[in-house]
């Protein structure tokens, strides 16, 4: 950045702030707020299907990992961590690791040691999301569409691994900048989508994100009255706070009936019988895998 004087450093505050509201928030969005438009509209898609019957509903603590560990280090870990779930990346063009282990037999042996899974799909990001680590991104034009074919690609994974219906597998959207209401859009659209594709195969359908971006923006949706919804929410607020408390904006009214994960903090190291991994934490009290 250009070093600038005193005098031309107010002028360029004073333009800054006259283009927002003193928040950060554009005049166009704050116009669009003080007249009553909505940041999201609603959108209804077809469901005659519905969600699959409510099974295998779990509460406790669990861990999210890049990497599908050994079976070994599962086996170490199941005897001496206080964790009985794990998230595991099955599937999305833009997952961040390889996973050399994960298989059916990887799935079939860490069910037998008597794991639980939330299965996590990373495929398009936001359309205003930071392009430098995952680029490709949801069209807006065409977000249900693309949230649809997601959700087929997730189901060939699940069913590969030998994850049967009626668990969910949760749609990883990284956060982004919350200004673009059009960016919002575009995510809330490709999930319910995701969540619609889901539906028609017999799977729940997961929505993870940040409290404050892709979860904000569903909790909208949801009270604009949207659908399908996906069945279980997984927000990321990394405040040490083990729970799946009311927080922000997903009030109590809201994914509130055994529908929630909550990762609570990230990048931790940690060792269990000599085993160890840099892992997310996690609590849980909604839908997983087994």
């Amino acid at each position: 950045m250009r070093y600038l004087r005193p005098a031309a450093l107010l002028a360029a505050s004073l333009v800054l702030l006259l283009a927002t509201d003193g928040t950060g928030v554009s005049a166009e969005a704050s116009a669009a707020a003080a007249v009553g438009v909505p940041r999201i509209r609603a959108l209804r898609l077809p469901d005659g299907i519905g969600p699959p019957r409510i099974r295998d509903n779990w509460s406790g603590a669990a861990f999210d990992v890049c990497t599908a560990p050994s079976t070994e280090t599962l086996r170490a870990w199941r005897a001496a961590s206080p964790y009985g779930a794990v998230g595991i990346y099955v599937s999305g063009s833009q997952r961040g690791c390889a996973q050399p282990r994960l298989t059916a037999d990887w799935i079939h042996r860490a069910r037998a040691m008597g794991w639980r899974f939330l299965p996590v799909h990373v495929g398009l990001q936001a359309p205003c999301a930071d392009p430098s680590r995952k680029p490709r991104r949801i069209d807006p034009a065409e977000a249900a569409r693309q949230g649809r074919d997601e959700a087929a690609e997730a189901v060939h994974a699940m069913r590969a691994l030998g994850l049967g219906k009626g668990g969910p597998v949760y749609l990883d959207i990284e956060a982004y900048p919350r200004q673009d209401a059009a960016c919002g859009q575009a995510v809330v659209d490709f999930a319910l989508g995701w969540t619609q594709g889901l539906h028609a195969a017999g799977y729940r359908s997961g929505f993870y994100s940040s409290l404050g971006s892709g979860v904000a923006d569903l909790a909208a949706a949801a009270r604009a009255g949207s659908s399908p919804l996906p069945d279980a929410l997984w927000y990321a607020r990394w405040d040490d706070r083990p729970d799946t408390a009311d927080s922000g904006p997903l009030g109590p009214d809201l994914w509130s009936s055994h529908q929630r994960v909550h990762q609570y903090r990230g990048n931790v190291q940690e060792t269990y019988a000599g085993e160890t991994l840099t892992v997310d934490r996690d609590r849980v009290d909604g839908p997983t895998a087994g």
